[in-house]
This record gives structure tokens, C-alpha cells and sequence, in this order.
């Protein structure tokens, strides 16, 4: 199956699918932090490219609850976020999966079909994960471990620390490669 990881500088999700067999690209704005079939770019630039599955992470800056007390400060933002949410949800692909936050989506696009955390796949954290999903059965989940800390919450500030919030849990990725693939 050819797969597309919209958003993706990780390689996680992108590795996850390539390891099952399937030929899959990550594309994003930066360029990938790990080696292997990579569009850095505009998804835009591939997105007709006759793919059979997408799986896209929208950038949550301007859409997610956690940053709500800034939302008034940025309409604009937000309008052309929830723009580019509609346009990967409406691509012409098969099978679509987009994630994100607790988030805007919810309210101006769609409620989510599904709410994940990672320790329902083998990570002993939460961190509500969001999935809207075109043509894909809901993601079972595969180990569910003890502990319940919210690392990525308690995250400090820091130059990275929006890129390492992003980052999809080794477990989830697997999941969907294995579910989905």
C-alpha cells in the first residue's frame, strides 16, 4: 500500500508502516529527524499523488484546548489551521486518518471518532489523542500498561518542546501500521 504521513518530521509513524511492508513517505515542512523516504515541503506538492491511505498531524498550534486563553489573539491563525485541516480530510485518498489534540476540530469541523492515549498502547502516560477517521476501523488498543503521568503536560519550556510534544508514542505507531496496514 502507498502511504502518506502528512506532518511528520519524526519518521515514527513513516517507519512503522515501511517495517510491515508498505511503501510509505513522511512529509513536512522540516526535514526528517531520522533517514528514509522523506517529502520536505508542502504536503500540498504530493498530496494527489494517487495514495492509498493517509496519515496526517496537523500542526496543532493554533487549534489546540491547551492553548485556549491565546485563542482570541489569533482568528486568523486558527481559520487558516481549520482551512488546512478541511483540505487533508477532503483529500481525494481512500483511507484517511487525522491526529490531533483535544481540539477546535471538535467544534468548527467534526467530532472525533476516537480518543487514544499512549498508555492504552504500551506507555505509561496520558495524553488525549484525538483520531478522525475515513474508511478505518477504530484503533484497539494493544497493551495497556499501569501509570497514568502526564510527562508531556509537565513538559518545561524550551526550544524543543513543541516539536517533542508532536511526537507520535513508538506504541501508537505501531498500532496503526499494524491495524491499518
Amino acid at each position: 500500500m502507498d502511504i502518506l504521513i502528512a506532518c511528520e518530521e519524526s519518521g515514527t509513524v513513516r517507519d512503522a508502516f515501511i517495517k510491515r511492508g508498505h511503501n510509505a513517505m513522511s512529509c513536512d515542512i522540516l526535514p526528517s529527524k531520522t533517514p528514509g523516504p522523506h517529502h520536505q515541503g508542502d504536503v500540498r506538492d504530493v498530496l494527489s499523488d494517487g495514495w492509498d491511505m493517509m496519515i496526517a498531524h496537523p500542526p496543532c498550534t493554533h487549534l489546540a484546548v491547551s492553548g485556549a486563553r491565546w485563542f482570541k489573539h489569533k482568528q486568523a491563525e486558527q481559520q487558516e489551521s481549520l482551512k488546512f485541516v478541511r483540505l487533508l480530510l477532503e483529500a481525494d485518498i481512500n483511507k484517511i486518518a487525522l491526529e490531533n489534540p483535544i481540539s477546535i476540530i471538535s467544534t468548527q469541523v467534526r467530532k472525533p471518532d476516537q480518543i487514544i492515549h499512549p498508555w492504552q498502547y504500551g506507555h505509561g502516560e496520558t495524553k488525549a489523542t484525538c483520531l478522525w477517521l475515513k474508511n478505518l476501523p477504530l484503533l484497539t488498543p494493544t497493551d495497556i500498561v499501569e501509570g497514568r503521568d502526564a510527562r508531556i503536560h509537565k513538559m518545561p519550556p524550551s526550544a524543543d518542546r513543541g516539536r517533542l510534544r508532536s511526537v507520535t508514542y513508538q506504541g501508537i505507531a505501531e498500532a496503526m501500521a499494524g491495524q491499518w496496514g
